[in-house]
């Protein structure tokens, strides 16, 4: 779902770069140097599930995993995110150094929402079914909020520019969330019965960020 240079006007992209550093530096303040190595692997999980991707006009399709990422890093999501996609930025030419902010917020903030809403759910889930339960909706509901952060992005920058194009991305989206769903249900049911502690909780100073 990267958003290629030269789709966003200079306004929304000014104001996505923005708010992307700032969240991103807000957020590295609650990676303690322990859990870096996770933060990687997070980052490396998403860098290859997205490397297959299909062009569609202004963005792409791709796997995202942004649910699993926020579910195991909570708020580490996001520099995770920022590293990766710069790396794809400028490595392959995914998406662009002038949309990466833009990138950043479509992905990672989505990730950050879902470990809010159903990081505790998954975390301490009476049985692995019912966390693998709760980490099917955080997978879909995640990839559904970039969507809707993408469509936004694009009808803010040029509404009948890109009105075909949001429709494309969003029906080409819907296979990607259920598969996106299906592995991180898959992952979390895994994690709750055998490391529950891999599972992001939400600490004192996370809840103060």
């Amino acid at each position: 779902m990267h958003v290629m240079d030269g789709a966003l006007s200079w306004q929304v992209m000014a104001v996505t770069d923005t708010a992307a550093a700032v969240a991103v530096v807000g957020a590295a303040r609650a990676v303690d140097y322990e859990r870096v190595p996770k933060v990687g692997a997070l980052a490396s999980v998403f860098f290859l599930a997205s490397f297959i991707h299909v062009n569609i006009g202004p963005s792409s399709s791709h796997l995202i995993l942004n649910g699993l990422v926020g579910l195991v890093l909570g708020w580490a999501a996001l520099p995770a995110f920022a590293v990766a996609l710069f790396l794809q930025s400028v490595l392959f030419g995914f998406g662009g150094l002038t949309a990466l902010g833009a990138n950043i917020i479509d992905m990672g903030v989505p990730a950050v929402v879902v470990w809010l809403l159903f990081g505790r759910l998954c975390r301490y889930a009476d049985s692995p079914g019912k966390a693998a339960a709760w980490g099917a909706v955080a997978g879909c509901l995640a990839v559904a909020l970039s969507c809707a952060s993408l469509a936004l992005m694009l009808n803010l920058s040029a509404p009948e520019k890109y009105a075909a194009a949001v429709k494309a991305i969003l029906l080409a989206h819907i296979p990607v969330a259920l598969i996106d769903a299906s592995v991180t249900a898959a992952a979390v049911g895994f994690l709750r019965k055998v490391r529950p502690d891999l599972l992001e909780r939400c600490r004192e100073r996370d809840q103060h960020f």
